[in-house]
């Protein structure tokens, strides 16, 4: 569904300008991740005026983020919650089950298939629809006796229809089947398995069933139970085994024959026999087909990607249109109205906290300077710069994603959606169309191959989906070296601030990876080498995707004098480190070296001082261009 990439705005300057900041130092502010009493975040903050796409990609490169237009940089040995930078190559990422589900779950919401209700909703009808069915059979019991009783009823009935199939089937008498076992289908299991909210219940008999025959060896007599063969092979040597998925279809098809439950619909899924809420069935054995259109529709701008079911086998379900837009960082009403009911009914913000003045200071100002497209192939068809990734369901925006396209990289800022929207878990579905995005762009676009998740935090559970899109690295908070998660995982174990290129250098030869310094990561991990399945970093929800809201507000907090530079005196700093430095004056632009001689003694101490924490934070490259703006 990603699609391809048109300039809303081909009368920008060709200029990719310059960038100028204002060094704000270092700031404080209480935790906005763990939330804990006293536990406070530190970083280095910037202020830009502009920046260029190149710079800020730089930047990004060595830990650095942006929040609207103050930039900043954990000071990751002082932070209560170290954030480190967090990438995937897109043309290597690997779809997990579960994300592989969202992409399946949206698709049904589009084809029609899946009920667009709010869960909450579908709930009440599920628990309305599971009362009539229950009434239906047990009479007046109530609470668990009366569903107790009618799972026994459904049991019973699956054990009816398999008997007469035996009789028919000419089974051997020995032949004991199991008695079925029908469970009620819970909220969280309907999520891990991608079910609809209309599943009720589910049974396992069929494969029980398959593995009661294959233990009973059958004659080749007896070799088609069903309608297909059991054990062994048929005479074209193909595999004659009875599958739980045709002994599933045959016995949901027999029971629905039945007509014996009035309020249920009996439906067979990779060999699970399971019962749905016969108000909102959906056809047995149906498989919709999908298509990619291309559309623009009069008054719209920027890139649009559409997605429609075309199946003529659905014509009852009603299919619904999705539109992907790309459009230029910009203030818009519709927007700001789905963020305030994000914040309100997601974040349980009051009404009078979200601002207009604050949304635009977040999501809407930014200080990257946007380059148009070029034909040769190094700047993609939207141009770089700051964009919002719109959703649009059958003309309602569902979600915006707030993107930063830069010369190697998607970066993902922040994802709002509507909260009536939640069981399509837009936050996963947003970022696996944001890389789709980047794997196509990188075919009229090669520098642009990486995806930037923001920053994953390993002590703090909810920031750890991000890991789950894979294969992932993280960036060395020392060296800004890319170390893949699966070396970085072991160390964030046991330690939230490590040194990782340390680890890195390790595994590379020079010494065992058993053999850790002491001093990075404290007790000696029992067995590095060793991962857990990547799925089980995901969240349960899928509603934790977007948990950038809750960054540390620095821009809002003071200056933190209070805990000055330790080891950093004049003494220790050479003019060389420094005289590089890129001074902006009114309109003036002048290297410290030659700014330095109108200065007096104690003036010049201070900006060295200051100047070297500079340098420090953002890398002397980055220092001999930028301009540090002084007022």
């Amino acid at each position: 569904m990603a699609g391809k990439i048109r300039n809303e705005a081909s009368s920008s300057s060709n200029s990719k300008g310059e960038s100028v900041v204002v060094d704000v130092g270092r700031r404080r502010s209480s935790c906005g991740y763990c939330r804990s009493v006293g536990r406070t975040s530190v970083a280095h903050g910037l202020w830009a005026h502009s920046i260029t796409v190149d710079d800020y990609q730089d930047l990004l490169d060595r830990g650095w983020r942006r929040s609207g237009c103050f930039l900043y940089k954990p000071e990751m040995d002082k932070t209560c919650c170290p954030s480190y930078t967090i990438r995937l190559k897109a043309g290597e990422f690997v779809a997990a089950k579960e994300q592989s589900r969202v992409s399946r779950r949206m698709q049904r919401f589009l084809d029609g298939t899946l009920d667009g209700k709010k869960p909450d909703l579908l709930t009440d009808e599920s628990n309305t629809s599971n009362s009539a069915a229950k009434k239906s059979s047990s009479g007046s019991c109530e609470g668990n006796n009366e569903e107790e009783q009618y799972l026994q009823h459904i049991s019973n009935q699956i054990g009816n229809v398999v008997r007469a199939w035996a009789g028919s089937e000419d089974f051997p008498s020995d032949i004991q089947f199991p008695k079925a076992s029908v469970k009620k289908v819970t909220h969280t299991k309907k999520k891990q398995i991608g079910g609809s909210e209309d599943l009720l219940y589910s049974s396992n008999i069929s494969f029980q069933i398959a593995a009661t025959l294959r233990r009973s060896k059958l004659a080749e007599k007896d070799a088609c139970v069903f309608g297909v063969a059991k054990s062994g092979t048929d005479q074209n040597g193909q595999s004659s085994e009875v599958s739980p998925k045709i002994i599933a279809e045959k016995l949901a098809s027999a029971l629905n024959q039945l007509g014996e439950f009035s309020s249920l619909s009996t439906r067979a899924c990779n060999g699970h026999l399971n019962f749905y809420s016969a108000s909102r069935q959906v056809p047995s054995g149906e498989r919709v087909g999908t298509t990619n259109v291309s559309s623009n529709s009069p008054g719209s701008t920027g890139v649009k990607r559409c997605s429609m079911a075309k199946n003529t086998k659905c014509s009852q379900q009603k299919r619904r249109r999705l539109e992907i837009r790309l459009k230029k960082s910009s203030f818009d009403p519709e927007e700001y109205a789905l963020y305030r009911k994000y914040q309100i009914k997601v974040h349980h913000d009051a009404p009078d906290q979200v601002m207009e003045s604050s949304y635009r200071r977040f999501l809407v100002d930014t200080p990257i300077v946007f380059v148009p497209p070029s034909g040769d192939g190094s700047v993609p068809p939207c141009g770089f710069g700051s964009f919002h990734q719109q959703y649009v369901v059958d003309g309602r925006l569902v979600a915006v994603g707030v993107v930063d396209i830069l010369p190697r990289c998607l970066s993902s800022k922040y994802l709002f959606w509507d909260p009536d929207f939640a069981f399509l878990s837009l936050g996963k579905y947003s970022a696996l169309q944001e890389i789709s995005w980047v794997k196509e762009t990188q075919a009229v676009c090669p520098s642009l191959q990486y995806y930037y998740l923001g920053y994953y935090i390993h002590s703090c559970s909810k920031m750890r989906y991000k890991a789950a899109y894979n294969p992932s690295e993280l960036l060395c908070p020392l060296r800004y070296q890319w170390i893949p998660f699966y070396i970085a995982r072991p160390l964030l174990d046991r330690k939230p601030y490590v040194i990782l290129s340390d680890f890195a250098t390790l595994q590379n030869g020079e010494s065992s990876p058993h053999q850790l310094p002491q001093n990075s990561i404290g007790p000696q991990y029992e067995n590095p080498g060793r991962e857990d399945p990547i799925e089980t970093l995901s969240d349960d929800d899928g509603n934790d995707d977007d948990e950038e809201m809750v960054e540390p507000d620095y821009e809002g907090s003071d200056v933190d004098d209070s805990d000055p530079e330790t080891g950093t005196s004049v003494d220790e700093i050479k003019d060389g480190d420094v005289s590089s430095v890129l001074i902006g004056l009114k309109n003036s632009r002048i290297r410290f070296k030659d700014l330095q001689r109108a200065l007096g003694s104690s003036e010049k101490q201070y900006m060295k001082i200051q100047l070297h924490r500079y340098i420090k934070a953002v890398g002397a490259g980055l220092s001999e261009h930028m301009v540090y703006l002084l007022g």
